[in-house]
C-alpha cells in the first residue's frame, strides 16, 4: 500500500489532535493511556500527539492520575486554563455584553451593559462594543489568556455568509457587522439562539434538542446529533415567527398572529396592562422586566399568571409542529423563559402532548442550564470549538 500524500498525512494528524482536545473538553482530566483508549489509538502515537499538544500551550500536565485508577499511574492532562480563549459578544435590544472564555469552558472575564440599541443604527452601537471588547481582551490577557477569536450574538436573520438580513427588534436590515468591527481578531456573527443551544449543548446529556430562547423576541435553534441545522439560507429555527392564530395581530416580520405576538416578553407586559416602554424606563437592563413579572406571579398577582399561562399555551402550539416534524429528544427552555418557566411550563406540556402525533409519546421539557446567559458564553464557545476542532500548529 502507497504512503499517504503529505496533504493527507498533515490532515490525519491534524484530526488526531483535535481528537486528544475533544477527550479532554469531555472528561476535565485524562492520563495518556485513558486518552489512548478513548481515541483508539496507540500509546505510543497519543504521547507524540501530547507532546506537540504541550509544546503548543493548548494542554499541560497536572501530576499524578486520578485516584483510583489501575496500574502504574500517568500524569494526568488537562485544557490549558492559561492558553487561547474565546472572546464572545453578545448584541440586545436593551444591552450589550462580552465575555472570555478559556478552553475548559470557565467564564473568565466579563461585562454588560445597558443600551437601548431598539431603533439605534449599527455604528453606534458596534462603537460601544467596540470599546466593550477591547476592555475584556486586556483582562484576558492580564490573566494569561491569548484571544483566538471572536463570536458575536445577534436576535435576527443571520445568513451563511454572516450578513444580518433582518433583525426587526433591532430594526436593522442587510447589515455586515465585521467591517464595523475593529479587532484584529477572526469574526464570527451568528443568530442568538444558535449560540444558545452550542452553550446547552455542551452541557446537556442529549444531542437532538430544539432550544428556545426568549427576550424581547423568540429564537430557537434546532440541534440534530449534536450539530445546529442551519437550513438553505441559514434561518432554520426561526419560531418566533410561526403563526400560532393565522388572524391575529400584525408582526414586525409582516406576518400576522406569530408566536412572539403571544409569547414574547412585550406581549406579556401588554397582555397586564404594562407599557412595554415604561416598563424599559422603570426598569432598564436584560432581565429588568422579567425579573418584574416573576416577582409578581410570585406574589400571587393572577392577571400575570394568567398572561404566562396563555404564552405557555403559545409556545405549546408552535412547538407542537417542530416536535412532530423534528422527533427531538427534548426541548429546551432559555432566555427570560429560564426564568418564567414555573409558570409558563404546565399550559405548555399539556398542549405539547394534546398535539403529539403518537399520543402515546413524551417528549422532555426543561430549562436551559446557562440560561439567559447562554447566548454571550454560546458566542465565546464557538471560537473555543474551532481552537479545539483546528488545533494551532505549535511555535
Amino acid at each position: 500500500m502507497s504512503a499517504p500524500a503529505p496533504g493527507t498525512q498533515q490532515a490525519m494528524r491534524r484530526r488526531n489532535l483535535s481528537l486528544v482536545l475533544h477527550a479532554l473538553a469531555e472528561e476535565g482530566s485524562l492520563s495518556r493511556a485513558s486518552v489512548a483508549a478513548r481515541i483508539g489509538l496507540t500509546r505510543a502515537g497519543v504521547s507524540a500527539l501530547v507532546e506537540e499538544l504541550l509544546r503548543a500551550g493548548l494542554i499541560v500536565e497536572l501530576g499524578r492520575g486520578r485516584p483510583g485508577t489501575v496500574g502504574r499511574p500517568g500524569s494526568a492532562l488537562a485544557l490549558n486554563d492559561q492558553g487561547p480563549c474565546g472572546i464572545g459578544a453578545e448584541i440586545g435590544v436593551d444591552h450589550l455584553s462580552v465575555c472570555a472564555v478559556d478552553l475548559r469552558g470557565t467564564v473568565r472575564a466579563r461585562i454588560a451593559v445597558d443600551a437601548a440599541n431598539r431603533g439605534r443604527a449599527p455604528e453606534p452601537v458596534l462603537a460601544e462594543l467596540n470599546g466593550l471588547i477591547q476592555q475584556i481582551t486586556v483582562e484576558a490577557r492580564r490573566a494569561g489568556l491569548e484571544p483566538a477569536g471572536l463570536g458575536v450574538a445577534v436576535p435576527g436573520l443571520v445568513g451563511r455568509d454572516q450578513t444580518v438580513v433582518r433583525a426587526p427588534n433591532l430594526g436593522w436590515q442587510g447589515v455586515d457587522l465585521r467591517p464595523l468591527l475593529t479587532t484584529a481578531l477572526p469574526v464570527t456573527v451568528d443568530n442568538e439562539a444558535n449560540f444558545g443551544a452550542l452553550a446547552e449543548l455542551r452541557e446537556a446529556e442529549w444531542r437532538d434538542f430544539v432550544h428556545v430562547s426568549a427576550e424581547i423576541g423568540i429564537g430557537a435553534a434546532v440541534v440534530v446529533d449534536g450539530e445546529l441545522l442551519r437550513g438553505a439560507h441559514g434561518f432554520a429555527g426561526e419560531l418566533g415567527h410561526v403563526p400560532v392564530r393565522p388572524d391575529g395581530p400584525a408582526c414586525a416580520c409582516g406576518g400576522r398572529g406569530c408566536l412572539e405576538q403571544y409569547a414574547g416578553e412585550e406581549a406579556v407586559l401588554r397582555a397586564v396592562g404594562i407599557a412595554p416602554e415604561r416598563a424599559a424606563r422603570e426598569h432598564p437592563g436584560p432581565g429588568g422586566r422579567i425579573a418584574l413579572l416573576a416577582r409578581r406571579s410570585e406574589a400571587g398577582d393572577d392577571a400575570v399568571t394568567r398572561a404566562l399561562g396563555d404564552a405557555g399555551e403559545a409556545l405549546g402550539i408552535a412547538l407542537a409542529g417542530a416536535v412532530n416534524l423534528l422527533d427531538p429528544q427534548a426541548v429546551v427552555l432559555g432566555g427570560a423563559l429560564a426564568e418564567l418557566a414555573p409558570w409558563v411550563l404546565p399550559r405548555l406540556e399539556r398542549e405539547l402532548s394534546d398535539r403529539l402525533a403518537d399520543p402515546a409519546r413524551t417528549v422532555r421539557v426543561t430549562v436551559s442550564r446557562p440560561g439567559a446567559e447562554g447566548p454571550l458564553r454560546g458566542s465565546a464557545l464557538r471560537i473555543v470549538q474551532s481552537v479545539l476542532d483546528e488545533p494551532p500548529a505549535a511555535a
